[in-house]
This record gives C-alpha cells, sequence and structure tokens, in this order.
C-alpha cells in the first residue's frame, strides 16, 4: 500500500452548498435570503454596534477621560504644622502607626522643632521645612 493509494471513504467529505446557483440546486430563487429587505440584497450587513438608528450605547455614554488604577492607594495627609502637635514633646513620630494607615506629609505651616519624621510619602515642601528644622524625613 502506498500514500497515493489512500483515498478518503465515499460521502465521507461534503460539498459546501453553493446558494443562488439555479431552482435545479434546490437553493435557487430567494437562495435563503428570504424576500425583499436588506439582508436579502448585497452588501447588506449592519454595522457594529448598529442599534437600529437609535443613539448607541457607546455615545450615549460619557466620556470617561484618563486612567484609573485598580489599585488605587488612598493617602490620609498631614501638613508641616501639625507635626510638633502630633509630636506631644517626642523627637521621633512614625505617622503610618499613629494613623494606621498611608500618610503623606504636605507642606503646608511651618516647623521649628526638630523630629524624626517617618511616613509613606513627603511633598518637596515638606521635606525641605523638616531638614531646615534639623529634622529627618524617613520613607517608610
Amino acid at each position: 500500500m502506498k500514500l497515493t493509494d489512500l483515498k478518503s471513504k465515499e460521502h465521507s467529505k461534503k460539498e459546501k452548498t453553493r446558494v443562488g446557483r439555479g431552482n435545479g440546486s434546490g437553493k435557487g430563487t430567494y437562495s435563503t435570503y428570504g424576500c425583499k429587505g436588506q439582508k436579502s440584497r448585497s452588501g447588506g450587513v449592519k454595522a457594529k454596534g448598529f442599534e437600529g438608528g437609535q443613539t448607541p450605547i457607546y455615545r450615549r455614554l460619557p466620556k470617561f477621560k484618563g486612567f484609573k488604577p485598580l489599585e488605587r492607594t488612598e493617602f490620609i495627609e498631614i501638613n508641616v504644622s501639625a507635626l510638633e502637635r502630633i509630636a506631644n514633646g517626642k523627637n521621633e513620630i512614625n505617622l503610618n502607626e499613629m494613623f494606621g494607615g498611608n500618610v503623606k506629609v504636605l507642606g503646608e505651616g511651618e516647623i521649628n522643632v526638630p523630629l524624626v519624621v517617618k511616613a509613606s510619602k513627603f511633598s518637596k515642601q515638606a521635606k525641605e521645612k523638616i531638614e531646615k528644622a534639623n529634622g529627618k524625613a524617613e520613607v517608610i
């Protein structure tokens, strides 16, 4: 037996039905397209997302701009002016432990006491003001 001798079984491969090739084919006249109308004509395909003339959903929804991250971290904001009151005479404070979350120190106000401040984030102004008062800003 050779490869050239191999043949598929009779009627095992079915030919694709060719519509619109005369009445003798069994798929003549309307050729499964029905009578008149958009779907019976050539090129009669509606656009993707077409809703019968109604304003499509992609145009009804407001235009959301930008990107929103899935895992957004919320920060508790504290100004430099409040650090002296929070310290209560101590020279080192851990703001993340105190407030139980991520804390960002902002640069509004003034500080006169040298403090070692530990937090998740510092603004540039806040870091400068803490270091100007001979303190230290540590990122945790």
